[in-house]
C-alpha cells in the first residue's frame, strides 16, 4: 500500500506541475538560456517547490493556521507571476534584452542577456530556486489535502520526494520545449522581443486571473 501511495503522490506531482502558473514561471526563466542552464533552472525550480511544500506542510501540522492566512500563500504565488510578467514587458519596451551572435570553433553561438552591457551571471538560477520556493507556499493547502487523503498520516520526506520527482518530470519536459524555442526562434532581435513580450503578457494574464479568482 505504501508503494501505491507514493505512486499516486508522484502522479499528483505531475498533475500539479501542469498548472499555468508553474509552466509560465519555467518559461519566463528558461527563454533565451542554453541547454545546461535551462535544465538547471527547471531542476532548481522543482527542488525549491518541493522543499517549500515540505517545510510549510510541517509547520501546518504543528500549528492551527486559519484559512484566511493560508489564502495569502495563493496571493504570493499569483503576485510573483504577475511581477515577472511586468518585469519582462518592461525589459522588452525599454530595449534591455540583448542578442549577440558569434562563431566559436566554426559554430554559431547566440548570447542573450538583460541590460545594456553583456555580463555573465548565475542570478537567474538562484532566482529560479527562490521563485519555486515562494510558489510552493501557494500550493501547500491543496497538497496537504491530497496527501492526507492518500496516506492518512503526517507528511514525510518520501512523500515530498515522490511529489517533487513528479513535478520535476514535467518541468524538465517543458524545458525541452523551451530549448526548441530558444534554438529555432530566438535567432534575431525582433523574434527575441516577440517571444519575451508574449511570455510577459501571458504572465500578466495568468497572475491577474489567479489574483481575481
Amino acid at each position: 500500500m505504501e508503494n501505491l501511495g507514493l505512486a499516486l503522490i508522484f502522479w499528483y506531482g505531475i498533475l500539479h506541475a501542469f498548472g499555468p502558473d508553474h509552466l509560465t514561471a519555467i518559461a519566463d526563466f528558461s527563454i533565451g538560456k542554453n541547454r545546461k542552464k535551462t535544465m538547471l533552472i527547471t531542476t532548481l525550480f522543482a527542488l525549491g517547490h518541493g522543499i517549500s511544500l515540505f517545510v510549510f506542510a510541517k509547520i501546518l501540522e504543528s500549528y492551527d493556521i486559519s484559512e484566511t492566512i493560508l489564502g495569502y500563500g495563493d496571493i504570493i504565488s499569483s503576485s510573483v507571476i504577475l511581477s515577472i510578467g511586468v518585469y519582462l514587458l518592461y525589459m522588452v519596451f525599454s530595449n534591455r534584452i540583448q542578442l549577440h551572435k558569434h562563431l566559436h570553433h566554426g559554430e554559431e553561438h547566440v548570447h542573450i542577456w538583460f541590460g545594456k552591457e553583456h555580463a555573465h551571471s548565475n542570478a537567474d538560477t538562484t532566482s529560479a530556486f527562490g521563485i519555486g520556493a515562494l510558489m510552493g507556499i501557494g500550493g501547500v493547502r491543496g497538497m496537504l489535502i491530497t496527501l492526507g487523503a492518500i496516506e492518512g498520516q503526517s507528511v514525510d520526506f518520501m512523500m515530498i520526494l515522490a511529489f517533487t520527482l513528479g513535478v520535476m518530470s514535467i518541468f524538465i519536459s517543458f524545458g525541452v520545449v523551451i530549448l526548441y524555442i530558444n534554438k529555432n526562434l530566438l535567432n534575431s532581435k525582433q523574434n527575441l522581443r516577440r517571444v519575451f513580450a508574449t511570455a510577459g503578457v501571458i504572465s500578466v494574464v495568468v497572475g491577474s486571473n489567479m489574483l481575481l479568482n
